[in-house]
């Protein structure tokens, strides 16, 4: 690589911030920049034709949010729809106006993949490879990379294996993959799971559908509530927007954090209370072994259904949920190991998620491949050792966007301080000889977290190096740690004159 400029100064890179996806995550950052940042360029490099992430990939039947929208909604962005639990659509929409509301669309690239990012030590910026449609490569410099890409893989969902697959005569869909305008009217249909996308499109999909069966390997907690949140509703005729917001955040926000503790704690009461629930929604459909785990509340994600949907399905002799286990498929569906069978036309595989980290891209350092898994997560959201660089990831007991929120403030405090100190870089140093110990990272027994593990960055019991589930403590600490707190370590690029030097040595 060649250094050009004035021998006394550094290299300047092409942008301030590189902010991988242009999702919920990217648009925030984009966003808070604007707001906190005003100087410092940006662009947004999403891989797809549009905006959204996860609310543009998904598009099976009935796909929602399955946390409410006044803490999944930016803090900065009122929420203004009468429904809390929202479709997708209306989270595109939502979106969308904020990226032409504050003009942040001219700064995405979009169908733009990242493939690599190498941390230039000398330059202290990341010099990052893309790739367009048909292939053609390019180069970007940025000083900062700003991960928000998510934490699944886009292109490769979990595979079951389920034997005789190339059997079944009829459609088999997963929801990652859902085919446009797909006609279901009439049709028998078994969604394999019992997480958050199947308990949403067994109800959608059983108000075409001749009938459609949810078939589980073990029952899932549920927890049901209203899709309209009245409250939220009252505030917003007699408040303000943005106050009337502000103050069904806080609520929600506070709900959200104690329903987790108080499940955590009082495991026994948390099931007594969530299955009397369920007896209520169900009457004499109710049955023990169905709708029972044999885990405690939140040692899973809860599964939210809002309005009692599917069970209003079930009612209606429209849905079932079946416990059972998958012996294989042949021609006409699926045999159970059980020795029942289930007839049907079209099996959606809602079996999960595939984790990845830092959307696929290969990282390095000068050249040397960077792990995830080798480093401690600091202050949740950077890593040991790894200069300039970011990534969200939400939280899993309460909404994504919440810590994308605190995420981005952080990261542009730090920038204006590095600005104001003159630093190029900073990293946050932990020494070759720590001894920090280990915490999961993730606390939940759910199959794609646990088949995750192992490529997930190191978390230790304490703060600043881990990664909590806590944004009630994360806000308040994240805003009074001092940025410069003794373990992040803050640097200058070296000059064009010294780095050619450096060149010519090698060479």
């Amino acid at each position: 690589m060649g250094y050009e400029g004035k021998l006394g100064t550094a290299p300047q890179p092409d942008i301030d911030v590189a902010i991988i996806g242009a999702g919920l995550s990217g648009i925030g950052m984009a966003a808070h920049m604007q707001m906190l940042c005003p100087d410092r360029s940006f662009a947004l490099f999403e891989r797809r034709p549009q905006l959204g992430g996860t609310w543009d990939l998904f598009r099976y039947p009935g796909v929602r949010s399955d946390s409410d929208m006044h803490t999944l909604g930016f803090v900065f962005e009122p929420w203004k729809h009468e429904k809390s639990i929202a479709d997708g659509p209306s989270i595109l929409e939502y979106l969308n106006r904020i990226v032409d509301e504050r003009c942040i669309r001219q700064h995405i690239r979009f169908q733009t993949k990242v493939v690599s990012a190498d941390w230039d030590s000398a330059a202290a910026f990341w010099a990052i490879t893309t790739e367009a449609p048909d292939g053609q490569r390019s180069r970007t410099t940025a000083r900062f990379l700003y991960l928000g890409s998510g934490y699944y893989d886009y292109d490769n969902p979990y595979d079951a294996g389920f034997p005789g697959r190339e059997a079944f005569a009829g459609t088999i869909l997963h929801p990652q993959f859902w085919p446009e305008d797909f006609d279901y009217a009439g049709k028998r249909i078994v969604v394999i799971g019992s997480g958050a996308t199947a308990v949403t499109i067994v109800p959608a999909m059983a108000q075409k559908a001749a009938h459609v069966t949810m078939l589980q390997r073990t029952p899932t907690w549920y927890a049901v509530r209203p899709a309209r949140d009245a409250i939220a509703n009252t505030l917003r005729k007699f408040l303000p927007e943005k106050l009337a917001y502000k103050i069904t955040r806080f609520k929600n926000v506070k709900m959200q954090d104690m329903v987790y503790k108080r499940a955590r704690n009082t495991p026994e009461k948390a099931r007594a209370f969530l299955t009397d629930k369920l007896k209520a929604e169900l009457g004499p459909k109710y049955d023990e072994a169905t709708y029972t785990p044999p885990y405690n509340p939140w040692e899973q994600r809860l599964c939210l259904v809002p309005d009692g949907d599917l069970f209003k399905a079930i009612r209606a002799g429209k849905a079932e949920i079946v416990t059972d286990h998958i012996e294989r498929f042949d021609a006409a569906g699926i045999v159970l190991k059980s020795g029942k069978r289930l007839d049907c036309d079209v099996i959606v595989t809602a079996t999960g998620l595939t984790m990845t980290v830092g959307g696929k891209i290969a990282l390095s350092m000068d050249g040397q491949p960077v792990a995830f898994n080798d480093r401690y997560y600091y202050k949740g959201c950077m890593y040991s050792n790894l200069p300039n660089l970011a990534q969200v990831f939400g939280y899993l007991n309460a909404s994504w966007t919440l810590r994308a929120d605190i995420d981005s403030d952080y990261v542009c405090r730090l920038l204006n301080h590095m600005k104001a100190i003159g630093a190029d870089a900073a990293t946050p140093y932990l020494a070759p000889d720590h001894n920090l110990g280990e915490d999961t990272p993730l606390d939940l027994s759910s199959g794609y977290i646990q088949r995750g593990l192992a490529i997930q960055p190191k978390n230790a019991p304490t703060m600043p190096w881990r990664l909590n589930q806590d944004y009630v403590f994360d806000k308040v600490w994240l805003k009074t740690n001092p940025l410069d707190d003794g373990i992040m370590r803050f640097t200058k690029a070296q000059p064009v004159a010294a780095m050619a030097a450096e060149q010519q040595a090698a060479e």
